[in-house]
């Protein structure tokens, strides 16, 4: 297990009800995380549609999470 402190935005952060969480879990990677925190909150967004980061940098979705990793998934922005 390891620490990871997740950010959310836009419709994420609607749907979870926070803009961030301090968490433990087993999942390898950005994408096994993401598919975690969708089972568990809800959360309607398709991996296909965000982006992830992790430690300020854009992450392929395979990247290794470590221990105090910060990582953000980034939906979709409209603009106007």
């Amino acid at each position: 297990m390891k620490t990871v402190h997740v950010h959310y935005f836009a419709l994420l952060r609607e749907q979870r009800g926070l803009s961030q969480e301090t968490l433990a879990t087993s999942a390898p990677d950005a994408a096994a995380l993401y598919a975690e925190l969708r089972a568990r909150h809800g959360l309607t967004l398709p991996v296909e549609r965000l982006r992830a980061a992790i430690n300020g940098d854009f992450a392929p979705w395979p990247a290794p999470l470590k221990d105090n990793d910060e990582i953000v998934f980034i939906p979709p922005v409209a603009g106007g």
